[in-house]
C-alpha cells in the first residue's frame, strides 16, 4: 500500500512540475475577452483619421501614429525594445534624383539607340557612368533564379509587360539587386511619367545603392523585345548625375512580451505590420487624404490589440513575443528592410514572423470574404500549419489563393525577415479591395467583427509557436524556398 501511495505521489509531483515548466495555453474565451471589435475600431479610427494626414513617410502624421502605438504598447505592459524607448531609430537619407542630364542608350551590333529624355525616369538615384555594360534580361520577377556570378557588374533588365509596378515590387527588385550586385537595374514599361518619384529613402549606414532606371522609349523596348531572356548579347551605356541627399530620422515601433522559460525566453516570435500609408496627394477639389484604414491601419491595430490580449493572460509562453510596426512599407519595405539590416533581436534566434496586412475589409477579391484569411507563400513553411490549426479552433478558414499566394509573398514586410532566413508570411483577408491606394480607404468600411476573429486566430497561433519547443521550418520541397533555407543555415552558422 505504501509503495502504491508513493508511486501515486511521485506521479502527482511530476505532473505538478510539468505544469510549472509547460505553461498552459490560454482559452479562446480568455483571449477574445481582451480582443474586441470595438477596441480595434477605436485604434483604426484614430490611425486612419484625417488628423494624421495619411501617415506618409516621413510626415508629422506618421510621427503621431508612432507615439500612439508606443502608448498602446506601454498600456499593454510590453517591455520597450528600441534604442529610444519603444522606438528603433533609423538614420536615413531622403534622396531627390537629378534626372535633367540623365542619358541612356542601347548598343546593338547594328546601331546605338538613344532613349528620348521624355521616355525615362529614375526609381533609385545613384550616380553612374557606365559604358557598354553587358545585359542580363529577366521577365518580371524571374531574377530569383539568377546567380551573382551571372549578374555581377552587368545591367539587369526587367521587362514589365503589364506596364506598371508599385513601390513594393520595386522594393523586391532592390533586394534582388542587393543580392546579385548588378551595375545598374533597368525596368522596361509601356508608359510612364518623365523624371522620377519625388524622393526615396536610403539607409545611410548601408552599402552604396544601385541605380534603378525606368525606360519606356518605343525604339529601346522594341530592341529589347527582340532579345532572348538571359544573356541578351546587347550592351547599354548610362549616365546618371549625383542626387541631392538630406538626412532624415524615422522609427520602427517595437515592444516585447518576455517568455517564461529560462532557456527559450531569449528566442523570439514576431507579430508585425506597417503603420505608414501614402499621405496627402494631388490638389484641387475632392478628398486628397489617403487614410489607409485597411492598408494598413487594420494590421497596426491588430498588432496593438493582440499584444494587449496576450500580455493580459495569466500565463506567458516559453519564448518571447516581439510586437513591431514598420515605417515606409509603401516606399518599398524600407522600415522592415532596415530592421533586417539592424535587428534588435538576433535573427538566428527569431523563429517566426506573422505579418498582418489588409485584414479589415471583407469586400475583397471581387466578392465577400467573411470568415477566412489568406496566407502568402502558403506552402513555403510549416508556420502555415500552425495558423491553419488555430483557425480550426476559432472557426476561421485559412485559405490558399492558388494564383496570388506566391506572387504576393514578396510584396509585404515578411519578405525582409524571409531574406534573413526567418520563416515569415503575410496574412490578409484579401489581396485587392475597391479602395486600394485611394482616398476612400476609410475606417467605417472595415468589418471589425471579422477582424477580431482573424486576430483571435493569429493570437492563438502566435502563442502556440512561442510555447513550443519545436520551431517552424522552411519546406525543402518548394523551389522558391531554396534561398531562404540557405539564409537560415548561414544565420545559424550551419554549412
Amino acid at each position: 500500500m505504501t509503495k502504491l501511495l508513493t508511486t501515486a505521489a511521485l506521479a502527482f509531483l511530476a505532473s505538478v512540475a510539468a505544469a510549472q515548466t509547460e505553461p498552459a495555453e490560454p482559452t479562446i474565451q480568455q483571449i477574445s475577452s481582451r480582443l474586441t471589435p470595438n477596441d480595434l475600431k477605436a485604434d483604426v479610427s484614430f490611425l486612419a483619421s484625417d488628423l494624421l494626414q495619411g501617415r506618409g513617410t516621413p510626415s508629422p502624421g506618421l510621427d503621431i501614429a508612432a507615439e500612439y502605438i508606443a502608448a498602446q504598447f506601454r498600456r499593454a505592459g510590453l517591455e520597450p525594445a528600441g534604442d529610444d524607448g519603444y522606438f528603433q531609430t533609423a538614420q536615413l537619407a531622403s534622396v531627390t534624383p537629378n534626372f535633367e542630364t540623365m542619358e541612356f542608350s542601347l548598343d546593338t551590333a547594328a546601331a546605338t539607340i538613344k532613349a528620348h529624355k521624355e521616355s525615362m525616369g529614375l526609381l533609385q538615384a545613384a550616380a553612374a557612368d557606365l559604358s557598354r555594360v553587358p545585359i542580363v534580361k529577366a521577365m518580371n520577377n524571374d531574377a530569383d533564379a539568377l546567380t551573382t556570378e551571372q549578374v555581377r557588374g552587368k545591367a539587369l533588365v526587367f521587362d514589365f509587360q503589364q506596364g506598371s509596378a508599385d513601390m513594393r515590387v520595386w522594393g523586391h527588385l532592390t533586394a534582388i539587386a542587393t543580392r546579385l550586385h548588378p551595375a545598374v537595374v533597368v525596368l522596361l514599361r509601356s508608359s510612364g511619367t518623365p523624371g522620377s518619384v519625388p524622393a526615396r529613402l536610403r539607409d545611410m549606414s548601408g552599402a552604396s545603392p544601385i541605380p534603378m532606371l525606368l525606360v519606356w522609349d518605343d525604339a529601346i523596348r522594341a530592341a529589347f523585345a527582340a532579345a532572348q531572356p538571359g544573356l541578351a548579347g546587347l550592351t547599354i551605356s548610362v549616365h546618371v548625375p549625383p542626387p541631392t541627399v538630406v538626412p532624415v530620422k524615422l522609427h520602427n515601433v517595437v515592444g516585447v512580451l518576455r517568455g517564461s522559460d529560462p532557456a527559450l525566453r531569449d528566442t523570439y516570435v514576431m507579430v508585425t505590420a506597417h503603420y505608414d500609408h501614402l499621405g496627402v496627394r494631388g490638389s484641387g477639389d475632392g478628398d486628397h487624404i489617403y487614410n489607409g484604414a485597411n492598408d494598413d491601419g487594420s494590421g497596426t491595430a491588430s498588432v496593438i490589440e493582440i499584444a494587449n490580449a496576450l500580455a493580459a493572460q495569466p500565463v506567458r509562453p516559453k519564448r518571447s513575443i516581439v510586437f513591431m510596426t514598420f515605417f515606409g512599407e509603401e516606399l518599398g519595405l524600407v522600415g522592415s528592410r532596415y530592421y533586417g539590416a539592424h535587428p534588435v533581436f538576433p535573427l538566428a534566434k527569431t523563429v517566426a514572423d506573422l505579418n498582418l496586412e489588409q485584414v479589415g475589409r471583407t469586400d475583397v477579391d471581387g466578392g465577400s470574404s467573411v470568415g477566412l484569411v489568406n496566407v502568402t507563400g502558403y506552402d513555403f513553411s510549416t508556420l502555415t500549419d500552425v495558423v491553419r490549426k488555430a483557425g480550426e479552433a476559432t472557426g476561421l478558414q485559412v485559405v490558399k489563393n492558388e494564383q496570388l499566394n506566391v506572387r504576393y509573398f514578396a510584396q509585404s514586410d515578411n519578405q525582409a525577415l524571409a531574406d534573413a532566413g526567418v520563416p515569415a508570411h503575410t496574412l490578409s483577408v484579401g489581396y485587392a479591395f475597391p479602395d486600394y491606394h485611394k482616398p476612400g480607404d476609410e475606417w467605417p468600411k472595415l468589418d471589425y467583427d471579422n477582424l477580431a476573429k482573424v486576430d483571435l486566430t493569429v493570437a492563438l497561433a502566435v502563442f502556440r509557436v512561442a510555447n513550443s519547443i519545436e520551431t517552424p521550418q522552411w519546406n525543402k520541397d518548394i523551389p522558391n524556398t531554396e534561398r531562404y533555407i540557405k539564409a537560415r543555415q548561414e544565420s545559424l552558422g550551419q554549412p
